[in-house]
């Protein structure tokens, strides 16, 4: 069936791409969450945390869990709003400023090497059908 086929080749081209753009994590002890946490801090600016979790692709559940892991290693702070204290803001801190201010543009040539198998109006054509099929119909 080709569209079993078609999610297959773009489950495992995902996969095998990912694997190779996060291998640098492990060396700073990030699990790819907690990479995408301060990568998200780091270019949006502080965020809530159920803002966070749709942003990174995340359960509240776990990134909860993730920004616990996060906050124990000194790379981000909760701050609750002092009027409705339900809402809590997530901030880098400098640690993780500094950490992922390292980490963001090695991880960008990975990218870029990763994808480089691709020529440009491949890498356009590939992101927009991604992008056609991610907003497609709801099944």
């Amino acid at each position: 069936m080709r569209a079993l086929d078609l999610l297959i080749k773009l489950s495992r081209a995902s996969e095998s791409v990912a694997t190779r753009i996060n291998r640098q994590l492990k060396d700073s002890d990030l699990t790819v969450s907690q990479f995408g946490v301060l990568e998200a801090l780091y270019h949006r600016g502080p965020m809530c945390q159920s803002s966070l979790a749709e942003k990174i692709l995340r359960s509240t559940g776990n990134l909860t869990l993730v920004i616990d892991h996060l906050e124990q290693r000194g790379l981000v702070e909760r701050r609750r709003d002092t009027a409705d204290r339900r809402f809590i803001t997530v901030y880098l801190t400098e640690a993780g400023r500094a950490l992922i201010g390292g980490l963001f543009p090695q991880h960008v040539d990975r990218v870029v090497k990763a994808v480089s198998v691709l020529t440009p109006d491949e890498q356009v054509e590939l992101a927009m059908l991604c992008r056609k099929l991610g907003l497609g119909q709801e099944i």
